[in-house]
């Protein structure tokens, strides 16, 4: 693993040396976002990491990729410091007792997938508009980097093994429960609201409306209702 100081996923798909695998860490980051461009803000003692993916022709679509990659973080999570009330929320955050521990950002240039973990171990930074949560400092970046290397690997693995419909299931028996009310912001005009109705087959979300129709959702924020 490699320190950085920048964005993480922009350093790691910007070096064309790097290999599926590899990591890119930051004890502090200076440039780094999240999703839809949003400024990820970052507190020493925190962990801000990437790898890279390299999409093989026989894989799976990547977008279920975030199906592997949340699963992951919440089994290093639960292994570095058991914690109740830990649950997958669509598309790509990480929830401790209904506030935000974790988010995950994947970015994908070519045939290479940065797939990005920011995580508040020691601190909750302030939010516009999410509550957020931390784990109090009880495990060190440098410990805890091992322990998601680990369990992505053996995600990875899952994920080109198993078929997606499986792995979904794994990550539903983790999220909101099923008929959850949830808000998703597809664009900043655009809210649709309705009940979690489980995952399509690459891991698209499925939004039941009040009329009983089923919005398929490949993009979006969501708050839990």
């Amino acid at each position: 693993m490699v320190e950085s100081t920048g964005s993480t996923n922009a350093d790691i798909l910007a070096d064309q040396e790097r290999v599926e695998g590899d990591w890119l860490v930051a004890l502090e980051q200076h440039s780094g976002r999240g999703r839809q461009g949003r400024e990820w803000v970052s507190a020493k003692g925190n962990f801000y990491g990437s790898t890279l993916v390299t999409m093989k022709a026989a894989d799976p679509p990547a977008p279920s990729l975030s199906l592997a990659a949340g699963l992951a973080l919440i089994e290093a999570v639960e292994l570095a410091v058991p914690a109740r009330g830990l649950v997958l929320k669509w598309p790509n955050d990480l929830m401790l007792q209904g506030r935000k521990l974790a988010g995950i950002l994947l970015e994908r240039s070519g045939d290479r997938v940065a797939v990005g973990f920011g995580v508040n171990l020691a601190s909750a930074p302030p939010l516009a508009d999410r509550q957020a949560a931390a784990l109090g400092g009880k495990v060190a970046p440098q410990v805890f980097a091992p322990l998601l290397a680990g369990s992505l690997a053996r995600l990875l693995q899952l994920w080109r093994s198993t078929e997606i419909p499986a792995l979904g299931r794994a990550w539903q028996e983790r999220a909101h429960p099923l008929g959850t009310r949830l808000s998703v912001h597809v664009n900043k005009e655009e809210t649709v609201t309705g009940l979690f109705a489980g995952l399509e087959p690459d891991g698209a979300l499925r939004l039941q409306r009040e009329d009983g129709a089923i919005d398929i959702i490949r993009a979006g924020d969501v708050d839990l209702a």
